[in-house]
């Protein structure tokens, strides 16, 4: 006979939170939403710390680089999808780690001889209007002069015209010394009044540009999550098929963490899948494992040498897998589960491994009861699949603005890659569906209003921080009738009207 769990496979809309005491010092500037995404040994702080708890999913329709620039730059992570090629992924990366680096290796560059229709197919081409001119045309060659967008008037300057009689000589530029700090290169940029400054060696090769963009991103974005070298953070998914040549070839791009993406974790494929890693990497790269839904699923991740635990099966708006299988779990339920064995496991081993909710997602507060049922951080589909940032397309229907959305499990995705059956090289049945969510717009726009519920509920809570909130906060169970309290009732609304 199976195994039969008694308690009730429950959702977060099953649950409300209690308020606690509300000192004067719990205000929503004063709340951190600083949570680790890496195991750590007790005591000591994670390698990675994310500045907000939110990862975006590892789907085609979610997570590709303009989805890991807009996140990163506002304190999450973005899992770059891996049902594409192993090339186009790991492209993906670099693009995220070249976005913003500080000191940045120059791609756009030309030598004094091209012209100016060089200048402007290469623009067009990369999008950058500042162009190193090199004497041999590559990123590292001896610098002989720059070219911006000022240099030149296209339409009506001679498309022939050569690159040295327009170009800024190098005997006219403000350079850096290699070897200089970047406070030292953004000092020079502020005092000068540049928008680039060029660094070069001891032989006027050039090494990297400095712009002044970056400085001032940054100051726009307090959030940003980067690495040593200034660069933005970016994570990538990875198979438990080609996983011996994908892995390589995003750690050569620059991930800087991996997750296995399955729809069942509780798997050998996803053990050997890590292995690798530790064997090849030790614990220079970090990766998460997942999806699970119990105290084994998580204990024998753990074991396995997992960095974190993604908990959740079939609770996406787009995933079919309990209608499909009969496989799954309520996310709440799920949730506090694998959180109870996170913290024996902690109290046992002396290892925290952070577990991430993946799933069931359904308002804003959702995300609070996830934090602190046990969750180090979220990651979320739909959610992001709204903004302006996804790499899906927006289109009206029905005379409202929609972006398409589609899980990997779908026929659309072709993802089999994800599900370790071991025998097969094609989808036999899907696991998720092809659908639209309403457009939102900006994910800034709509991430500060998200944050500022989260930490407004978190004030509420009597809490300053997560790991305070999972100690402090209150949950209890509602019926249906006290749900249909909760909204508004026994009232006729006013119409509001909206401009289109």
């Amino acid at each position: 006979m199976a195994q039969i769990f008694d308690d009730i496979s429950r959702t977060f809309s099953e649950y409300i939170l209690i308020p606690g005491l509300t000192s004067k010092d719990c205000i929503p500037d004063r709340i951190s939403l600083k949570t680790p995404l890496a195991k750590h040994n007790k005591g000591e702080i994670s390698d990675i710390v994310l500045n907000i708890p939110f990862v975006s999913a590892i789907m085609q329709s979610v997570s590709d680089d303009n989805m890991a620039v807009a996140l990163a730059r506002n304190g999450g992570l973005s899992f770059i999808f891996s049902s594409q090629s192993i090339e186009d992924q790991a492209e993906m990366v670099r693009k995220v780690k070249k976005y913003k680096a500080g000191f940045v290796i120059s791609d756009a560059n030309l030598t004094p001889e091209q012209t100016l229709k060089d200048v402007i197919e290469l623009k067009d081409r990369t999008g950058f209007s500042t162009i190193g001119i090199t004497e041999d045309g590559k990123f590292n060659g001896k610098l002989l002069g720059l070219v911006t967008s000022r240099d030149y008037r296209p339409g009506r300057d001679n498309p022939d015209k050569k690159v040295k009689d327009f170009m800024t000589p190098y005997s006219k530029l403000i350079t850096g010394q290699y070897g200089i700090s970047l406070d030292e290169a953004n000092d020079i940029i502020w005092e000068k009044k540049l928008n680039a400054l060029p660094i070069i060696d001891d032989e006027q090769h050039l090494k990297y540009f400095v712009f002044r963009k970056d400085y001032d991103n940054h100051k726009n974005n307090p959030n940003e999550l980067t690495d040593i070298h200034k660069r933005l953070l970016v994570g990538a998914g990875v198979n438990t098929r080609d996983y011996t040549e994908r892995i390589p070839e995003l750690v050569d791009a620059g991930a800087d963490v991996l997750c296995i993406d399955s729809s069942d974790g509780f798997s050998e494929w996803q053990k050997d899948t890590i292995k690798f890693v530790k064997k090849t990497y030790g614990d220079k790269i970090k990766i998460g494992a997942g999806n699970i839904i119990d105290y084994d699923g998580f204990n024998y991740l753990a074991g396995a040498g997992a960095d974190f635990v993604k908990v959740g099966i079939g609770g996406g708006s787009i995933c079919i897998t309990r209608e499909q299988k009969g496989i799954g779990r309520g996310q709440a339920t799920a949730l506090i589960e694998v959180a109870k064995a996170r913290d024996e496991y902690f109290a046992k081993n002396g290892l925290y491994v952070p577990i991430c909710s993946d799933g069931g997602i359904v308002q804003d507060y959702h995300m609070v009861l996830a934090l602190a049922m046990g969750a180090d951080f979220l990651m979320m589909g739909r959610y992001f699949a709204r903004f302006d940032e996804s790499p899906s397309k927006k289109l009206m229907v029905g005379g409202t603005y929609v972006k398409e959305y589609w899980g990997e499990g779908s026929n659309r995705a072709r993802n089999w890659q994800r599900y370790d059956l071991g025998d097969s090289d094609s989808l036999k049945f899907e696991e998720g569906v092809d659908s639209y969510v309403p457009y939102a717009g900006k994910l800034k726009d709509n991430l500060a209003i998200t944050l500022g519920k989260i930490k407004s509920t978190m004030c509420s809570c009597g809490a300053l921080s997560i790991p305070e909130l999972k100690n402090v906060a209150k949950i209890t169970l509602v019926s249906s009738t006290s749900i249909i309290e909760g909204g508004t009732h026994d009232i006729i609304l006013k119409e509001t009207k909206t401009n289109n």
